[in-house]
């Protein structure tokens, strides 16, 4: 999961001026994208048969979603209470303003909300633990070796990277991490959160920068540590 909030920030210090800001793929403001499904009227029509439905079709990625914020041991238990909710605010979907898996991932993050302490402490605890893992390199198998310093290469990225997010507000950890790791656009981040899509590509746009600069200034750090 870490990979895609790396792809987000923008990888490459070199390119750092110049590197996009992630939003190639993003659909239009209005958010829409087909009916049925994904535009339920949920206050009609048997609840029970509804949201049956829903489950099976957003619980995996919900679970996975707070697997990765709030700890595998609470994923069952948060997505259980996301889908409670949302069946007693089921009349509160409006299917104009957007699609539903937006609407429980709004939810999904009032639900988290609850346990930012936690959430900080996992990803504080995955920095100190990457950083503190000890790898053994062969010397004699050249195959070996380039396996473990692409491994101490990926360990190093997802320490200063969960470094990162627990040094970013709640509010921009939210709008990141909807956008890379649920993979909302803007538009339904925006109606997960009550916020403008304008709003929500500004914060983007400011947090990948300031994410980026925090990035590049460790592994430039790293590289002059490695040279002494």
């Amino acid at each position: 999961m870490y990979v895609s909030v790396e792809a987000h920030a923008g990888r490459g210090c070199a390119r750092d001026s110049g590197c996009g800001d992630g939003h190639a793929g993003e659909d239009d403001a209005s958010g829409v994208r087909d009916s049925g499904d994904s535009h339920p009227d949920l206050a009609g029509g048997d609840p029970e048969v509804l949201f049956a439905r829903l489950f099976d079709a957003h619980a995996p990625a919900l679970r996975s979603y707070f697997a990765g914020r709030g700890g595998v041991d609470l994923a069952d238990d948060l997505v259980a209470e996301t889908f409670l909710l949302a069946l007693r605010r089921r009349a509160t979907y409006d299917p104009d303003r957007g699609p539903v898996r937006a609407w429980l991932y709004g939810i999904a993050t009032n639900v988290l909300r609850g346990h930012t302490r936690k959430e900080l402490r996992g990803l504080r605890a995955t920095a100190r633990m990457v950083a503190d893992a000890a790898i053994p390199v062969s010397v004699n198998a050249e195959a070996v070796e380039v396996r473990v310093a692409d491994r101490v290469d990926s360990q190093d990225r997802a320490r200063r990277l969960a470094s990162a997010l627990a040094g970013l507000s709640r509010a921009d950890r939210d709008v990141l991490l909807l956008s890379a790791w649920a993979e909302l656009t803007p538009a339904e981040i925006g109606q997960a959160l009550d916020v403008p899509a304008s709003t929500v590509r500004s914060r983007l746009h400011r947090v990948r920068r300031k994410l980026r600069t925090v990035l590049c200034r460790e592994e430039r750090g790293g590289l002059r540590g490695g040279r002494t």
